[in-house]
């Protein structure tokens, strides 16, 4: 039944998997997919366990305080690549709200990449909320345009930035900064419809492991009472 909602999703979208469409989908009456979900709720948390799972490919072994870096790239990888295989699953992953055992031993895999390799577990907390959601495969952004996943049109905006429906119209030349990085972008890569999110992913998490590693080599604990 979980299979044949992401079957679903990946099809037509998120929003076509209710239980409706997935009975008819199956040849089966709704009442029956209750017997295994209480609600929609709960069949698109199973359907995200399900890729949650997936991205438990195997990680590069630490082996010694300084393959870490490695280790982490390859499971973060790993997960991108199966939110990258499921357009939808960026927005759904973001809507849960409870740890369930699939999603607990994804950040298990996570932080055990840290503590394997001597990092303390203060400092494996904090790391961990530092990554955010690029443990699930992806990176939080400011606004989205079209669909919320990745893979749906990017950040770039018009050299003009559209006008709005309501409310005062908006100058470009008020934007210069915005308008030079745009421009900066589209020369470096002429026809591009959007930003590499593939890149810019990467670039996030080279930066990240650059600036933990600069962290473990000091010695950082976090300070008296600031530890939740």
């Amino acid at each position: 039944m979980l299979r044949a909602g992401l079957a679903l999703a990946d099809e037509e979208g998120l929003e076509a998997v209710t239980m409706r469409r997935l009975a008819e989908r199956l040849d089966v009456v709704p009442m029956a997919l209750y017997k295994h979900v209480a609600d929609k709720e709960d069949l698109v948390g199973g359907m995200v366990d399900l890729l949650v799972e997936a991205m438990a490919e195997p990680s590069a072994p630490v082996v010694s305080t300084t393959d870490w870096p490695q280790a982490l790239r390859q499971a973060l990888s790993g997960a991108r690549r199966v939110v990258m295989a499921h357009t939808w699953a960026r927005r759904a992953i973001e809507s849960r709200t409870i740890r369930t055992p699939a999603v607990l031993a994804h950040m298990e895999r996570v932080s055990a990449i840290f503590l394997a390799s001597g990092f303390t577990p203060d400092l494996t907390h904090h790391v961990m909320h530092l990554l955010g959601n690029r443990i699930w495969g992806f990176s939080p952004e400011l606004f989205t345009t079209g669909s919320p996943g990745p893979g749906g049109p990017a950040e770039e905006r018009p050299a003009a930035p559209a006008r709005r429906s309501r409310g005062p119209e908006v100058d470009p030349n008020d934007y210069p900064s915005i308008l030079a990085i745009t421009a900066d972008a589209r020369s470096r890569r002429p026809g591009a419809s959007g930003c590499d999110e593939d890149f810019e992913f990467e670039f996030s998490l080279e930066v990240l492991i650059s600036g933990i590693a600069q962290l473990r080599r000091t010695g950082w604990s976090s300070p008296e009472g600031r530890t939740g």
